[in-house]
């Protein structure tokens, strides 16, 4: 229980970091004088986080207990947090939060009891250059109507999922 709590914990609080971002970023109305320390150097590769997940016993009474006492609005894969991109209102960001059996071999090779999506921009660039530093590519670009995946491995043997976000 205890680790679910510091997983949702920590979801929140990227969360609640990625909204004031926004709202920094809506009160500059595109000004380029405005909140200087609050914009994103260019270098950035990682956008966000696009989704925590999570091993556990039993997803399904994970998924119906947080449902319940916490009110998420859980389906089969877990639950999604949305709002309104900064830039243009009319495309959803968010965040996915999904419980995963703790015999999945999903989150393998790493050993861990979680993965953390991270969102991208231009995930065909991003790749390209992980291979030239020797970062570990565990399988090839997937491409679906949501978005582009691929995941690696984290210089201690966490496997990361890169997910680019096709908005609609």
């Amino acid at each position: 229980m205890r680790k679910i709590l510091i997983i949702a914990g920590f979801a929140l609080s990227f969360m609640l970091g990625y909204l004031y971002h926004g709202h920094i970023i809506r009160q500059c109305d595109g000004r380029t004088d405005c909140h200087q320390s609050y914009k994103m150097p260019s270098s950035v590769k990682v956008t966000g986080i696009g989704g925590i997940f999570f091993k556990c016993k039993d997803s399904g009474k994970v998924r119906d207990w947080y449902k319940k006492h916490l009110g998420f609005d859980t389906d089969a894969y877990g639950a999604r947090f949305e709002w309104p991109l900064a830039a243009d209102t009319a495309k959803k960001g968010g965040i996915q939060w999904s419980p995963f059996s703790e015999t999945t071999d999903y989150f393998s090779p790493s050993n861990k009891e979680f993965m953390i999506n991270y969102t991208v921009e231009n995930l065909i660039g991003m790749v390209a250059q992980l291979k030239k530093d020797g970062v570990t590519i565990l399988d090839t670009i997937e491409t679906y109507d949501y978005g582009k995946f691929v995941h690696i491995m984290d210089i201690e043997g966490n496997k990361i999922e890169l997910y680019e976000p096709t908005y609609n």
